[in-house]
């Protein structure tokens, strides 16, 4: 028997916005937290990640100091969380899709706060209902490609082994600790990781990435693929990983280049005494919603002209 899907009201809501700016009826962003870490295998507490980084971005300024200008506008809301089912992980994985499903068919970009990676999955299979052809950009320090991790196809670390059986394209960028399974599995399907260490030592790491991506993509922000001198709090923290300019400059790229239809950010698992890792994640999303909205707002001046 498939349960119904078990909400949870998260407060304050992201960005601690006003009601008219996170109103879900004009919001154009809705954030959907999963507080699920039953599929980690090493360090579990990323099932307090959505609280802590909503937490944390109530003290995010939200003038925006590259872009210079205040996006919130644009309306963001925060909806129920969906909280662990104790059916199983494939039952898990139904009322994550069934909760994003709901966000996207009323036409909001959806943004979603692991939890752990496997909740990708979930998201991933929603989305695909309505783009087809679906590219991922993975930031990730593990590529996250094994069939079954003790005993499960739903583990963090088999996530993007479904995502790509359900016909997504895949660009990991930030990829330091490969299984030899994962190895074997890429050389198979063609899979081609953009390594951390190519992100420090080549200059062509980001057109390599773009390059790689559809039309179509989906972001998903595993936080071990920062460096842990920049987000520590996280499950399976790797050394040698990618640095704050580095990523935003790429998501900047991709939304301008590409269209990015939804992201999430998984893995953290906050660290008693210290904010860090959840003030990056939260400034993160906040800043790729600006990349959006930015390459929103420039296609319809580029129309008007035309016009």
């Amino acid at each position: 028997m498939i349960l119904s899907v078990t909400l949870q009201r998260i407060h304050p809501n992201f960005l601690d916005l006003e009601p008219l700016e996170s109103a879900y009826e004009t919001a154009r962003y809705a954030v959907l937290p999963i507080p699920y870490d039953s599929a980690t295998s090493y360090r579990s507490g990323a099932r307090d990640g959505p609280r802590a980084i909503i937490d944390a971005s109530a003290h995010i300024e939200t003038f925006d100091e590259e872009i210079r200008k205040d996006m919130t506008a644009c309306g963001i809301a925060t909806v129920d969380a969906v909280l662990p089912n104790l059916d199983g992980p494939q039952a898990m994985q139904r009322d994550i899709t069934t909760a994003a499903r709901s966000i996207l068919r009323d036409g909001k970009t959806m943004i979603a706060l692991g939890g752990d990676h496997s909740v990708t999955g979930a998201l991933v299979r929603a989305v695909m209902t309505q783009h087809k052809k679906l590219s991922i950009l993975q930031i990730d320090a593990h590529p996250d490609l094994c069939d079954t991790l003790q005993q499960s196809r739903y583990s963090h670390a088999t996530v993007m082994r479904r995502a790509h059986e359900m016909g997504a394209t895949i660009v990991p960028v930030g990829i330091r600790c490969i299984a030899v399974e994962e190895h074997r599995y890429m050389k198979r399907s063609g899979i081609s990781p953009i390594t951390a260490r190519e992100c420090h030592t080549t200059s062509d790491w980001m057109d390599r990435a773009i390059d790689g991506l559809g039309e179509k993509v989906y972001i998903t922000f595993d936080m071990d693929g920062f460096d842990p001198a920049y987000a520590p709090g996280t499950g399976t923290p790797e050394p040698g990983g990618l640095d704050w300019y580095q990523v935003i400059s790429l998501i900047r790229r991709v939304a301008t280049e590409r269209k990015i239809v939804a992201f999430d950010l998984v893995e953290v698992a906050p660290i008693p005494g210290q904010v860090v890792t959840e003030f990056l994640a939260a400034r993160l999303a906040y800043k790729t919603i600006c990349y959006i909205e930015q390459q929103r707002h420039s296609s319809r001046k580029a129309r008007k002209r035309q016009g």
